[in-house]
């Protein structure tokens, strides 16, 4: 620490540990919600897919893959369930969707998977997977 600030370490490991909270959280309200918690694990790789970006080249690569992975998708599709909810429509599956869509982001970003850099190991959170206590 630099004069009474975090440092970069810190800050990772904490982003981490919250990551992991939210992916528990999910889980519990997957299961309290009475749905199929193992949706959560057969969806996990569908995002994934837009690695297949790097395929065209760095640049198109961290685009495609930083679109998938972060929380705006699910949480737009959460709050369309809600509001369709509110409008009379049972739409369990697009909730169900967008806890898969963020439990794949919360595990990746606990394990370390960021958001990508200039190529696909370097990312938001240093390297990808360095350990918790580097």
């Amino acid at each position: 620490m630099t004069e009474g600030r975090p440092d970069q370490k810190s800050v990772d490991r904490i982003q981490r540990v919250e990551n992991v909270a939210i992916a528990v959280a999910i889980l519990v309200a997957v299961i309290a919600s009475g749905q199929q918690w193992w949706w959560l694990l057969a969806a996990f790789l569908i995002f994934d897919l837009s690695a297949i970006g790097y395929a065209g080249g760095p640049r198109l690569g961290a685009l495609l893959y930083n679109a998938v992975h972060n929380y705006t998708a699910p949480s737009i599709l959460l709050a369309a369930y809600a509001g369709l909810t509110l409008a009379g429509q049972d739409l369990a599956w697009l909730a169900l969707a967008a806890a898969c869509w963020a439990f794949h982001v919360a595990v990746d970003r606990a394990l370390g998977y960021g958001l990508k850099l200039q190529d696909f190991s370097h990312t938001h959170l240093g390297p990808i997977g360095h350990a918790w206590s580097e």
